[in-house]
């Protein structure tokens, strides 16, 4: 079965372009030119990835991409032709899981969504992991905390199932990258925050201890 990617572009020579690729690849697609139709196809064709423009006419892409994340963790890459580094951020701490700026490589593109949507895919591993009150199911990629189910973006998941393996140790924002994001050349340390950030946000309940901790000047580990 194909994985389906939406394209959320108004600039239609750019979303053709990035459809040839994809269809030569075995991806189906489907469009949407403004930020209104995006957000209902996003949440109504129940694509497989999404390629979300920020300059978008109707609805700006980081508040599609915030509404998106309200209902559904849909891997979504940001795509921008801007280089402000804080608007970036502003797209991950909306729920983007990874942006390329414009112009970018086809093949790194396509890199990028094959490595997300690796993330994103059930694992063929059939075990449970359990640690503290924390229960990961690894075949459904499904994270409980206190028997209560959290949801993890592609990202948060990967994180935290590699915190987990060698929980204590404490890990730098650059070791972090590698495991993460092994497949993109020029992502800032800073994103690693970001997505720390929103780990903490889903996996700790109210009530419940601080399972991430910051080793200043150091990096991060699972306490």
């Amino acid at each position: 079965m194909k994985n389906s990617i939406l394209i959320i572009e108004d600039d239609k020579s750019v979303q053709q372009l990035i459809r040839m690729y994809l269809v030569n690849d075995g991806f189906e697609v489907i469009f949407s030119i403004d930020g209104e139709d995006g957000l209902n196809k996003a949440l109504t064709e129940n694509p497989d990835l999404i390629l979300l423009d920020l300059n978008l006419p109707k609805i700006d892409g980081i508040e599609v991409c915030k509404k998106i994340r309200e209902s559904s963790d849909i891997p979504i890459i940001m795509v921008t032709a801007r280089i402000d580094e804080l608007e970036r951020l502003d797209g991950l701490e909306k729920g983007a899981d990874d942006y390329i700026t414009k112009p970018f490589s086809f093949p790194e593109l396509l890199a990028r969504i094959k490595a997300l949507l690796r993330r994103s895919k059930p694992s063929v591993i059939s075990d449970t992991v359990l640690f503290d009150d924390l229960k990961i199911d690894r075949m459904t990629r499904r994270v409980y905390r206190k028997d209560t189910e959290v949801h993890l973006g592609p990202k948060e998941y990967e994180l935290l199932n590699f915190f987990i393996k060698n929980p204590k140790r404490v890990y730098s924002r650059e070791q972090l990258l590698e495991n993460g994001w092994s497949e993109n050349i020029n992502v800032e340390t800073r994103t690693i925050d970001v997505h720390i950030r929103r780990l903490r946000q889903n996996i700790n309940l109210k009530g419940s201890k601080e399972l991430i901790r910051t080793v200043r000047s150091a990096g991060y580990s699972l306490n």
